[in-house]
């Protein structure tokens, strides 16, 4: 099992920055792919950004492309989210989740295994 926990959700004004933390725990060794999804209300979870985690080329939703950076740092078994310009279409909890399989659609949710219990971002115009 992998657990998942999201940190460093918050109000900022649009045009503003917040980095989202995603701490993995258990069997790490174990996660091939991450990524980070968002849900607003009365709306779909959609895929925002991902990546294996032995590295590779990121995948980003169009939304966010040139504005939202996903890393990690394997030796804190952690990933991360920077979002910078925020716009207030962003506002949404976020999500990290992790399968523990190579997955060739990184976009689909049902793909993964675990999921984090979110952190709300919410952009004010």
């Amino acid at each position: 099992q992998v657990q998942l926990g999201e940190s460093g959700g918050g109000l900022v004004q649009a045009g503003g920055s917040l980095r989202l933390s995603c701490a993995a725990s258990g069997r790490t060794f174990s996660m091939n792919t991450m990524a980070w999804f968002r849900q607003a209300p009365g709306k779909e979870r959609e895929f925002v950004a991902g990546n294996r985690w032995s590295g590779g080329t990121p995948a980003y939703a169009d939304s966010v492309k040139g504005r939202f950076t996903i890393s990690r740092d394997n030796a804190k078994n952690t990933m991360y989210l920077q979002m910078n310009s925020l716009k207030p279409e962003d506002t949404a909890n976020y999500y990290c989740a992790a399968a523990s399989r190579r997955i060739i659609g990184l976009e689909n949710s049902y793909e993964y295994d675990y999921w984090g219990q979110g952190t709300q971002v919410t952009v004010a115009s």
